[in-house]
């Protein structure tokens, strides 16, 4: 090829470099954009990729607090009670948690007033929920016995009571209360001294004491009647 021929092409041949390299350049720049948009930009906050194949390191937890355990409350003796009969009513207590012999007593209090009133007045559907079903029959019986005629009974004052034993028989825990009385009878007043024992199975949801047992302890007495 001539000389000038060579002279006149090399132009061209320089131009369509350049043209390639803008075009290399702007397919670069273009590509390096997609893949911006498509991973996004680090940050160094990014969460490692694990390892399908390897688990990764377990999570590490503060091990779980345990609730403390409960510590066994020593049981109060109430006032005028036997101290020696604390063993006794701890086993209650530890069998029945809800069993208090303070609050035990004053319901004892409460119920020895009730059935005493309710007998004397010859109200038999007043014992009900009270007394077992043995004392109520025998109440029932001496209320037959004076043909339903109401005494004239009354209670004037409980001078003191105290529980003098207790004990669990199987689901059962038994309770003994000794009552000082000061009460009304046929319009003489006169102290009376009964020993009467209360019964509760622990696993009933009725939080109610029945009479089971009755004992007039009064010297030289009598008979109070109940």
């Amino acid at each position: 090829m001539p000389a000038s021929a060579r002279n006149r092409t090399k132009p061209m041949s320089d131009g369509s470099s350049w043209i390639e390299i803008v075009l290399l350049a702007m397919l670069a720049a273009f590509i390096g954009l997609r893949l911006v948009s498509v991973l996004g930009k680090r940050t160094g906050h990014e969460r490692a990729v694990g390892d399908a194949f390897r688990p990764g390191a377990p999570e590490i937890t503060a091990p779980s607090q345990r609730p403390a355990a409960k510590l066994r409350g020593v049981v109060a003796v109430p006032t005028g009670t036997d101290g020696t009969l604390a063993p006794k009513l701890q086993a209650i207590v530890d069998a029945d948690p809800e069993f208090n012999p303070e609050r035990f007593v004053a319901g004892a209090r409460s119920a020895y007033g009730m059935i005493l009133s309710a007998f004397w007045a010859s109200d038999s559907r007043a014992l009900e929920g009270l007394v077992s079903d043995e004392i109520a029959d025998n109440f029932g019986a001496a209320i037959g016995e004076r043909d339903g005629a109401r005494l004239a009974n009354s209670l004037d004052s409980i001078e003191s009571a105290a529980i003098v034993n207790a004990e669990m028989i199987g689901q059962m825990a038994e309770v003994t209360v000794r009552f000082n009385a000061r009460v009304t009878i046929a319009g003489t007043p006169t102290n009376t001294v009964d020993v009467w024992t209360f019964s509760r199975h622990i696993g009933s949801r009725d939080p109610a004491w029945l009479l089971i047992a009755t004992d007039d302890d009064t010297p030289g007495d009598g008979n109070l009647d109940a």
